[in-house]
């Protein structure tokens, strides 16, 4: 640029104007150079050309001028700055034919000053250079270190061809708002309102009016009102103003709007998003870290100030915050927000707000703060083996970790390796242990291994690894020999020096693990024991044993060898006979047989007598025989017993079952057989089946035993109970199955081999009931074994169940069931037990049909989505059933339980009679069962067809294994009718707990005589007996003040009240307990719990009055020197009648409704079965009885015999007399009343206890009274005094009159003055209607029965 030689500074402004001429219009002809000096200023021409710049930018008819003006003196330019900023815009300019010109705005944009030997052009506010400008001049940025890469505002000369210092910023939207001083109309809020369009084109006019000066004013729209005198919410489009042009904006709006508005001009506010660089370092932040928010503008200012969103609040400094807020170079505006050790709870979105006089930019960015997790094995056991083991550690993000440090924590040191991956986010730390490092006496140490994480900018997350360190364990096992003979025990014990293992087994040198039951596994602080125990030792004991220790990988092993000398075991000798008649003279074998043939020693002893058998082997079997001659006895006739003796090479020897030996003289034997030998008349013996007449098949014995009787001259069969060959046979593998080592795995195969069995001997079944007492003693030996029964398993079972139960059997069960054993019982016992152990394979319905069983399983997963529901059909017995537990149930069991059901149609007819002999099952049976513990309450419905439906009443029952000296019996606790249709009995149970109907198991079955008796009775009574209750607060209140003229009476009749009203709010309640309930369950469980309550509740006060009434009985005649307040004595009066049964109440209900026990299943009144709830109720009513009948003794005898000094007068007296009556009588009836409730308790209580019971409660209210108000003498004179005829005339007009314009309630009644007084209170009372509930009217002496 050249510049004149005195020219000392420069500026540039920008003039924006307006004009109707064409687009076409050259500009060079309206631009006219202006050079000013020192006298110019004072209105001279001026007096040479300056260069002139002019750039336009078209936008419809608006332009922009940029304008050079030097200056010869610097001086010059603040006045040439305050003469601009004081014209009023816009400025009309000359008009001619082709244009009119208005001058919209005039604002300076560049000044250029001298500098040394340079001249500096810097940019006003609100201005950058561009770009271009920036890079291809000379700037002076240099010398204040202004930040690269941003516009600059100072350029080293002015560019030669412009363009000039710009406005920074693209087009932005001012939100703004004014206020005007006028009333707000709801129209206002209307858009379509004619109000509101109104004010939009006024003040848009205005608007257009005054925003237009703006540079780059492109638009102006009100938005909306709001109350607030009315406050015009409106934006512009325009580019980013300077506050000095915004207010001159302002005041050109201020001066085109009609004063009418009442604009105040205070009140402009305006609201940008200017560039402003918001920025968050680190961008991942985790808790701990130091985190710095940086806000960054091109406005200057330092009034910045911090929110965060969240919490509502500003941010100041302080412990955690700092905030610093700089102007740099006095171009930019940075605030700088420091959070440090940041936590969660300062994540959420932070606003940085710059406010500039009426301007306020803000930006908004949220925080996200994660927390370091670390991800871990948490726990790790090694060996100390110096095997390398790595622990790993890896963050869950991965980031430029700034550390991964490693710790440890214990009583030994094992240091190790660290490795970190930067790229994985993972470190590894490697370590190795030997025996020195954890010696044996320190096995199991645990160290822990920390891992940290630390980020670059502070924050610490760690991790715990938990190693557990276990030397290699040295195992000391029995050192003696171990050698025993069949029959006899033995243990191993085999011990660890280190207390850590991950398990510990025993199994065979061929690699069989040992059944579980057969050892026991004890830890110690400083080592552990395994111990083999073997009661019964049987021939596959034979062999070595190792014991096993494991920890992860490594193994201690210590070796055992066994062994086991052949000896039979006494159940598996057979003697014959077992007993045996011999004349005098006589003689006879005897002979004991075993299934071996091995080389032992066998002797008969006799007393002290012993005699060397005779060997004998018949196939398979080996008999000893002994001929005994009756003649080696010196003494006839006689009785003893002879024994076998088997010794084996270790010389332990076995004794063989008894044989009884009776001699007797020649001429008593009537009955004569070469098997079974000889007896005297009635003579009953056995014989072992195999040894009687009975078929045998030669490879296999008969089993059992056989019993004859000596009926004449003839033996008779009395019973048998001889067990088929193929039968016996799998007894005496099922017996040594349960003894040998390797039960759990044989049992697969010998559950099959039984299925197939027991079907091939069907007709043989029939014929012995012995056979099917086998089969189910075989069924409940193997029930014993498995923990864990597979699909399979259980078919084989139910094949065999099947069988045993088909149609052909049952007579052969009514043989058993002759013999009053308990058969039945076990069998049913025994398929519990398989079914609490099946584990089926998946979690589908494990569905098994045989003709005579069903059985159905289904295994509870997490979210288990249905309820389980089975259904059951026996096309061959025309018997079906259903069974279903509820989805809340399933929820209660613990996770991956099998529930399974069982149903059989025929095992109706062979299970025993219940306890009194009347009832049988009539139709199907049906176990479900459940293979973990329930705690909770659980729930099952079942639906029976109802093979007799218009025969007796139908009940609900389970089989209870505890009854009849546990053989089992039909038993109705815990399970009640829920519905009778047409042919099918709907009933609910819960085989966890047991329940009663109310009191009485056996109490009347709905639409039964004795219960449509109790009903008649006990509407009856209630009405009698609340009309009563009412009767009786009435006549309190009527004669209260004629009554209550001492201390003594004033409490007597306090308590006769509250007695009253107690009972009559029972009484209500216990009509919503009868309404609510069907006899089965309740129709609203809720509405059941809060009556239930409100009668336990009010019933009890109404016993705890009647204490309080004796007791201030005997305190008024016992500590008569000692003189009570009437507000002491009403304080403690009303504590112990209401404070003491609500203590009660609510213990009971907040101890047992939790579980949902409060209740019973079949009436709303306190749990019996479950809980004992009932207890808080008659505990209390029988010691309160007690106690007052004592009292009553006591007061009644001093006041016929007063002590010396005791002189009561005669008014006091009368009272306590009165009190002794009431409590007399009052006590013994509600006493009695509960006393033949707690009769019904026992099952097949007399109907007579039931109806002494609902009489004796339903008329209380009457006996209250009748012998608690009537029969007090002052309350009848003070009645006949009332109702005097003199006064009936007056009364009369006055009661007719006071009923008439009075209501009962109000505090102005006399009868409510009167109820107040009575509980000692004034004041005002509303008196509110309870809701009733909506319910059909259920039987009421069921309900009555419940108040027992």
């Amino acid at each position: 640029m050249k510049s004149p030689r005195r020219t000392t500074l420069c500026c540039m402004i920008i003039v924006i104007y307006f004009s109707q001429a064409t687009p076409n219009l050259n500009l060079e002809s309206i631009v006219h150079p202006l050079i000013l000096r020192e006298h110019e200023l004072a209105g001279k021409e001026p007096l040479r050309q300056k260069r002139a710049v002019a750039s336009s930018r078209v936008a419809a008819e608006e332009y922009t001028v940029d304008v050079e003006i030097s200056f010869e003196n610097a001086s010059f330019l603040e006045p040439i700055k305050t003469y601009l900023n004081s014209l009023s815009f816009p400025i009309q300019g000359n008009s001619t034919d082709q244009a009119t010109t208005t001058v919209l705005s005039i604002e300076v944009t560049t000044v250029c000053r001298p500098t040394g030997n340079e001249i500096w052009c810097s940019c006003e506010t609100g201005y950058r250079w561009p770009q271009e400008k920036c890079l291809h001049n000379l700037t002076c940025q240099e010398h204040d270190g202004f930040p690269a890469g941003h516009r600059c505002s100072c350029l080293k000369g002015l560019p030669p061809k412009g363009p000039f210092c710009q406005l920074q910023g693209a087009d932005v939207t001012l939100r703004m708002s004014v206020r005007l001083n006028v009333g707000f109309q709801q129209d206002l809020k209307n858009s379509s309102s004619a109000l509101y369009r109104s004010y939009k084109t006024d003040l848009e006019t205005a608007f257009w009016k005054g925003y237009s000066i703006l540079p780059g004013f492109k638009l102006v729209t009100v938005t909306g009102f709001r109350p607030g005198s009315v406050v015009v919410t409106y934006e512009v489009k325009t580019t980013t103003p300077s506050p000095e042009l915004m207010r001159k904006a302002n005041d050109q709006v201020m001066r085109n709007l009609n004063q009418t508005y009442k604009m105040d001009y205070s009140s402009f506010q305006v609201i940008t998003s200017n560039e402003t660089k918001f920025t968050i370092v680190p961008e991942i932040i985790f808790e701990g870290d130091t985190v710095t928010l940086m806000c960054e503008t091109e406005v200057l200012s330092s009034n910045v100030s911090w929110h965060h969103v969240e919490r509502h609040s500003d941010i100041q400094n302080k412990s955690r915050f700092s905030v610093y807020t700089f102007v740099l170079n006095n171009m930019t505006s940075i605030s700088r927000l420091t959070i440090y050790n940041i936590t969660q709870g300062d994540a959420g979105e932070y606003i940085c707000k710059l406010t500039l006089d009426i301007f306020e930019y803000e930006s908004r960015k949220k925080m996200d703060v994660t927390p370091i997790r670390i991800l871990a094995t948490e726990e790790m056991k090694v060996t100390c083996d110096n095997n390398p083991v790595s622990l790993n550690c890896c963050s869950e993000i991965n980031v430029n970790w700034s550390m991964v440090e490693w710790k440890q924590q214990g009583k030994i040191n094992i240091p190790g390796n660290p490795e970190t991956d930067t790229d994985s986010g993972c470190s590894r730390y490697t370590l190795k242990a030997d025996g020195r490092q954890c010696p044996s006496r320190l096995g199991g140490m645990r160290v822990t291994y920390v891992c940290e994480f630390i980020s670059e900018h502070g924050a610490r997350g760690s991790k715990s690894i938990e190693v557990t360190f276990a030397s290699v364990a040295n195992l000391t096992i029995t050192p003696d020999p171990i050698s025993v003979s069949e029959g006899q025990n033995f243990s191993i014990k085999c011990i660890s020096d280190v207390s850590n293992y991950d398990e510990v087994y025993w199994n065979t040198s061929a690699g069989i693990r040992i059944y579980p039951k057969f050892y026991t596994t004890k830890r110690y602080a400083d080592g552990a024991e395994s111990v083999l125990t073997v009661k019964t030792v049987t021939r596959e004991w034979n062999g070595t044993y190792h014991c096993i220790f494991r920890y992860k990988n490594s193994y201690s092993v210590a070796t055992k060898d066994v062994t086991v000398y052949p000896l039979p075991l006494e159940p598996n000798i057979m003697v014959d006979p077992l007993e045996a008649t011999i004349p005098c003279k006589g003689s006879h074998h005897f002979k004991c047989c075993i299934e071996e043939n091995e080389d032992y020693k066998v002797t008969f002893q006799m007393d002290s007598l012993s005699f060397l058998a005779e060997k004998e082997v018949n196939g398979k079997q080996v008999c000893y025989k002994y001929n005994f001659m009756a003649s080696s006895v010196s003494r006839c006739p006689k009785k003893f017993n002879i024994f076998c003796h088997f010794t084996n090479a270790a010389n332990n020897s076995v004794q063989s079952p008894s044989m009884k030996l009776n001699l007797v003289p020649g001429e008593n034997i009537m009955c004569q057989d070469p098997i079974i030998g000889v007896g005297e008349p009635g003579k009953v013996i056995q014989k072992l089946c195999q040894f009687s007449s009975v078929p045998s098949s030669p490879g296999s014995p008969t089993g059992g035993i056989i019993t004859y009787k000596c009926v004449g001259s003839q033996w008779k069969v009395k019973k048998n109970d001889c067990i088929s060959a193929p039968i016996n046979s799998l007894l005496q593998l099922a017996k040594a199955l349960i003894k040998s080592p390797y039960q759990d795995a044989k049992l697969p195969m010998y559950l099959k081999d039984l299925s197939v069995s027991t079907g091939k001997v069907k007709h043989e079944v029939s014929s012995f009931p012995g056979s099917l007492g086998a089969i189910i003693n075989i069924l409940d030996l193997l029930s014993t074994v498995p923990t864990q029964v597979n699909s399979e398993m259980m078919t084989h079972v139910l094949s065999t169940v099947n069988t045993i139960l088909s149609k052909p059997i049952l007579s052969t069960w009514k043989v058993v069931q002759q013999q009053q054993t308990n058969q039945s019982s076990q069998l049913l016992d025994s398929v519990e037990r398989f079914s609490r152990a099946l584990r089926p394979e998946d979690s589908t319905v494990l569905s098994i049909n045989q003709t005579n069983v069903q059985m159905r399983s289904v295994v509870i997963k997490p979210g288990h989505p249905k309820a389980y529901k089975q259904s059951f059909v026996f096309s061959d017995s025309d018997l079906w059933g259903n069974v279903a537990i509820e989805n809340c149930q399933l929820g209660n069991l613990q996770r991956d339980s099998s529930i399974v059901t069982v149903a059989f149609p025929t095992l109706k007819t062979i299970l025993a009679q219940d306890v009194p002999g009347k009832n049988f099952a009539n139709s199907l049976v049906m176990t479900t069962t459940v293979s973990h513990n329930i705690t909770l309450p659980f729930s099952i419905s079942m639906t029976f067809k109802n093979i007799n439906p218009s025969g007796a009443v139908p009940r609900c029952v389970f089989w209870n294994f505890d009854l009849a000296n546990h053989t089992g019996g039909w038993d109705s606790s815990g399970c009640y009718v829920n519905k009778v249709g047409e042919d099918s009995v709907s009933c609910v149970c819960d085989h966890l707990t047991s329940f009663s109907i109310l009191m009485s198991p056996d109490s009347p079955y709905p639409g039964s005589l004795l219960e449509i008796l109790l009903d008649i009775i006990s509407y009856i009574g209630l009405c009698f007996s609340i009309l009563s209750l009412a009767a009786c607060l009435v006549v309190e209140a009527v004669v209260w003040k004629s009554v209550t003229k001492n201390r003594t009476s004033y409490m007597r009749h306090i308590c006769i009240v509250n007695i009253a009203a107690s009972l009559l709010v029972a009484d209500s309640w216990f009509i919503v307990a009868a309404a609510i309930h069907n006899h089965y369950h309740p129709l609203n469980e809720t509405a059941c719990v809060a009556a239930t309550f409100f009668i336990h509740f009010f019933y009890l006060s109404v016993f705890f009055w009647m204490l309080t009434l004796g007791l201030m009985l005997f305190y008024r005649l016992v500590f008569i020197l000692h003189d009570t307040s009437k507000s002491i004595q009403k304080t403690i009066a009303f504590s112990l009648g209401y404070g003491c049964p609500l203590v009660i109440s609510v213990v009971t209900v907040g101890a047992t409704q939790p579980q949902e026990v409060y209740t019973r299943k079949n009436a709303c009144w306190l749990n019996w079965e479950d809980t004992k709830a009932l207890l808080a109720f008659v505990i209390p009513a029988l010691i309160i009885v007690v106690v007052n009948m004592t009292i009553t003794i006591v007061v009644i005898s001093k006041i016929l015999r007063p002590s010396i000094g005791d002189k009561p007068s005669k008014q006091e007296k009368s009272s306590l007399f009165q009190i002794s009556k009431s409590i007399g009588v009052l006590t013994p009836l509600l006493g009695l009343t509960w006393g033949f409730g707690l009769a019904t308790v026992f099952q097949g209580s007399n109907a007579v206890f039931h109806i002494i019971f609902t009489l004796l409660n339903a008329f209380q209210g009457l006996f209250i009274l009748l012998f608690g108000c009537l029969w007090d003498q002052k309350v009848q004179e003070a009645l006949l005094k009332k109702f005097s005829l003199s006064r009936w005339s007056s009364q009369h007009s006055k009661s007719t009159s006071l009923g008439s314009s009075t209501p009962v309630f109000s505090m102005s009644s006399p009868i409510s003055r009167r109820f107040n007084n009575l509980f000692g209170k004034t004041g005002t009372y509303n008196v509110s209607t309870p809701e009733t509930t909506s319910s059909s009217l259920g039987n009421t002496s069921s309900a009555y029965s419940l108040l027992n």
